[in-house]
């Protein structure tokens, strides 16, 4: 476990979330909030998050959908002790399960949700440079393809559930041909860090037995202006909502 003196405490949704979280090791930012904007829950219904970490995309969305029933599945038990005292620190239910999405433990087996969420690992194994922490480089290198995880997803879900996940752009091959017949009426959401850039990001929706064509969505453009200017964040109107304010993206109607 993580000595007090090893944690930060940071805000989230505009200080409305206090999270602890490594100095040193794998720690969230912008890619939880968005992903829990992007899933589309109503209260009373289930929601399993993938490789939770220190719990930020459950709470982010546990907080703007009161009434959710939270679960989150975490590979490291420093993480998930983490984000099991998270989440009482900021008054919510979150059951969280240590095991390996390569190997779901028995608490997982027999369950389905109305929801999954993930943030897989970015990078495939076996390149790069690894990461000098351990659980840094656990949370950001994949020890199993990505079409695993969207395998056990797609397990998870009730049918008509969604699956929610947000990636490396540079991985959407990968991440595309994992969606097998299972999972239907796909819309992709492209993140492009400022208006004429390539998107980094994106955020796939799929829907357990869904049947509609799939979707590119017009991409979303996340910092205003052409180049960074100053000691700001310069968020475009819907960042700022989602990342402050703790909005849901604009996903259309199907």
């Amino acid at each position: 476990m993580f000595p007090p003196e090893a944690l930060s405490d940071d805000g989230f949704l505009g200080g409305r979330l206090r999270i602890l979280q490594p100095r040193q090791g794998y720690r969230a930012a912008t890619d939880p909030v968005l992903l829990a904007a992007a899933c589309p829950a109503r209260a009373g219904e289930t929601a399993l998050e993938l490789g939770c970490g220190a719990g930020v995309a459950s709470l982010c969305l546990g907080h703007r959908v009161p009434g959710l029933a939270l679960t989150g599945l975490e590979l490291q038990p420093a993480y998930a002790a983490l984000a099991r005292d998270n989440a009482g620190g900021n008054g919510q239910a979150l059951e969280v399960i240590e095991g390996d999405v390569a190997a779901p433990p028995a608490a997982l087996r027999h369950r389905s949700f109305d929801h999954v969420i993930a943030n897989p690992p970015w990078y495939p194994a076996g390149g790069g440079t690894p990461a000098s922490d351990a659980g840094r480089e656990t949370g950001l290198r994949e020890a199993l393809p990505l079409a695993e995880w969207i395998d056990l997803a797609a397990r998870r879900l009730k049918p008509g559930g969604y699956l929610t996940v947000i990636q490396l752009a540079e991985r959407l091959p990968d991440l595309l041909a994992a969606c097998d017949r299972r999972l239907g009426s796909l819309d992709l959401l492209p993140l492009a860090p400022r208006a004429g850039r390539p998107a980094k990001r994106v955020l796939l929706r799929a829907r357990k037995g869904g049947r509609g064509a799939f979707r590119l969505l017009a991409p979303l453009v996340l910092h205003e202006g052409a180049v960074h200017d100053g000691d700001r964040d310069s968020h475009s109107a819907w960042a700022e909502a989602v990342l402050r304010d703790g909005a849901a993206l604009p996903f259309p109607a199907r």
